[in-house]
């Protein structure tokens, strides 16, 4: 489920979850830009394992090609958490998690 979210943050550059989804999806997102900043085969291999199979190749494009070279003189904080509210059905605290400008 995690990848899955990971996979929609980059698809989509912003994405609304549960707080607890998007601390987890943050640490996992920040990882593999962290990786991807070294463009190399080992590397590409590495985001591929945790990007899942239906939108590996179009994922993995986008952040070698588009998302990791914007960061490429950033030293970390790639994702930003902003809280939303509170869920009606089941009074979770909702969060957008996007990607830093």
């Amino acid at each position: 489920m995690l990848k899955n979210i990971v996979a929609s943050l980059f698809l989509h550059e912003r994405i609304e979850t549960t707080y607890a989804k998007a601390k987890e999806a943050k640490r996992i997102a920040e990882k593999l830009i962290t990786i991807a900043k070294e463009d190399t085969i080992h590397s590409r291999r590495l985001v591929r394992r945790m990007i899942p199979n239906p939108l590996q190749r179009q994922v993995v494009n986008k952040i070698f090609n588009e998302i990791a070279p914007r960061y490429r003189d950033r030293n970390g904080g790639y994702t930003r958490i902003i809280k939303t509210g509170i869920r009606r059905g089941d009074g979770a605290q909702m969060a957008v998690l996007m990607l830093v400008e």
